[in-house]
């Protein structure tokens, strides 16, 4: 299981690096983003092994960085919006 933990985190970890370096423009601080690529992965990886059980190796290192990726998108702000500082964005 640490097996695992340890996995999960680097590929969360690659996960946010990949998406701070295409998205930087779409993404708020990127500290935040390489703080929840890596913790998605981690809740990912907790998920997917209470959902396969032990034994499943690749299937949880697959489920950990799908979950991380939703948690990653979910960061993402519309295309056609900036942000400025110190506005709220315009609903």
């Amino acid at each position: 299981m640490l097996l695992v933990a340890i996995g999960s985190v680097l590929l969360g970890l690659a996960l946010s690096w990949a998406a701070v370096r295409h998205l930087a423009d779409r993404l708020p601080a990127r500290r935040l983003v390489l703080f929840t690529g890596p913790l998605g992965a981690l809740f990912g990886a907790y998920v997917t092994h209470a959902a396969l059980g032990p034994g499943h190796l690749l299937g949880t290192l697959v489920g950990a960085v799908l979950i991380g990726g939703v948690s990653l998108s979910l960061l993402l702000l519309p295309a056609g919006r900036r942000r400025l500082a110190g506005r709220p964005l315009p609903f």
